[in-house]
């Protein structure tokens, strides 16, 4: 498969078309790169019923993750990240000039099927900074 074309997820991130479902009928895993622009942010969402990776290929990220974004971390290029089913989590990239890259596997292989978004979390980070 030839990575790409890119769609944006219901977490409002720009992510490339990669192995899923769709593109070539897994059954039990998506994997794919994901951008965050300078400055840019998802919405906060929580991943029903599977777990995510991300491996951090440049740039730094930051997240806001647990029971109201209670907790953060910072991760750099060369950072793997592990988050579990059904936690709410929030990741931005608060550097002004370089993207955050990375490549994602989640247990759901439809993609964006078991994205819960929760509005109701989207204003915790300005509130913590």
């Amino acid at each position: 498969m030839r990575g790409g074309e890119g769609y944006r997820g219901r977490q409002d991130l720009s992510y490339s078309v990669g192995v899923s479902a769709e593109s070539a009928g897994a059954r039990g895993l998506c994997l794919h790169t994901l951008v965050i622009p300078p400055g840019g942010r998802a919405k906060a969402h929580l991943h029903e019923d599977h777990e995510s990776a991300i491996y951090v290929i440049s740039g730094e990220a930051e997240m806001w993750w647990g029971e109201g974004l209670a907790h953060h971390m910072v991760a750099s290029a060369g950072d793997f990240v592990y988050i579990p089913a059904g936690v709410p989590h929030l990741p931005a990239n608060t550097h002004p000039t370089e993207p955050a890259i990375g490549v994602v596997a989640r247990t759901d292989p439809a993609e964006q099927e078991s994205v819960v978004l929760l509005p109701e979390l989207d204003h915790v980070p300005d509130q913590l900074r």
